[in-house]
């Protein structure tokens, strides 16, 4: 398989994870809704594999920063479902023709946003954590957009905690996810090199949050990433069916 990679499209892919990897190094995810449209319109092959392990490294980094923040109560619970929401994300994948894949990363960018907007608080309870854990590792598995179900659950936390919460859920989910999809055949050799293409604006992003972190009005970025999500995810619809 052809794995040319021009110098614009280079460029391209370090914008594009820059932006995620700072969205998500500030308010604890969003790397997925940046990337996956924006990815998918260049090259399907990014997703999910190569998209899960940068953002892998991602949550290591972030989770590692804010240890002293992450919150463990009911975690057990999440991580179980995340398992479980692997195991049927791979079902999935595997039933849809590769065609059709762009159509799934859009859907799972529109129902991300849904999520995000239902304006839903849900108590830490046992059947509640395994759910949006479920949910998250069927969405992570798929399209690489886990975060939008534990925030739903985790909201009321404080921005550290926050990151560090859902990066150490992440770290275990995303390790889930890649060897999930590399016993389909969706993630080998190709999928490790595309994911090496990503990581320098991850490590970018990542040093930039340090600072957007602070800064950040949470109340103004969140309509505006959510509103770009939407947009670049009917693109992709449209690029896809035509």
């Amino acid at each position: 398989m052809d794995f040319d990679v021009s110098t614009p499209t280079l460029i391209y892919v370090f914008f594009v994870s820059t932006l995620g990897a700072t969205l998500q190094g500030s308010v604890g995810f969003g790397l997925g809704f940046v990337a996956v449209p924006l990815l998918a319109v260049v090259d399907t092959r990014y997703l999910p594999g190569p998209l899960i392990m940068a953002a892998l490294v991602l949550t290591i980094l972030l989770a590692y920063r804010e240890h002293e923040s992450i919150q463990f109560k009911g975690i057990t619970w999440v991580l179980v479902g995340r398992l479980l929401g692997a195991l049927i994300g791979i079902r999935l994948l595997v039933m849809i023709p590769k065609d059709y894949l762009s159509l799934t990363f859009a859907s799972m960018v529109m129902l991300g946003v849904l999520l995000s907007i239902s304006g839903l608080r849900l108590d830490l309870k046992p059947k509640n954590l395994l759910s949006v854990g479920t949910l998250s590792g069927l969405m992570a598995t798929t399209s690489a957009i886990g975060g939008p179900p534990l925030a739903l659950i985790y909201q009321y936390l404080k921005g550290p905690q926050l990151r560090g919460t859902l990066s150490g859920i992440f770290v275990v989910g995303a390790i889930l996810s890649l060897l999930a999809l590399s016993t389909v055949g969706y993630f080998g050799y190709l999928e490790f090199k595309l994911a090496l293409l990503l990581l320098p604006g991850i490590v970018a992003g990542f040093l930039l949050s340090r600072f957007t972190a602070r800064i950040l009005d949470r109340g103004f970025i969140r309509p505006a990433i959510l509103s770009f999500s939407v947009l670049s995810g009917i693109v992709l619809m449209i690029k896809t069916l035509l």
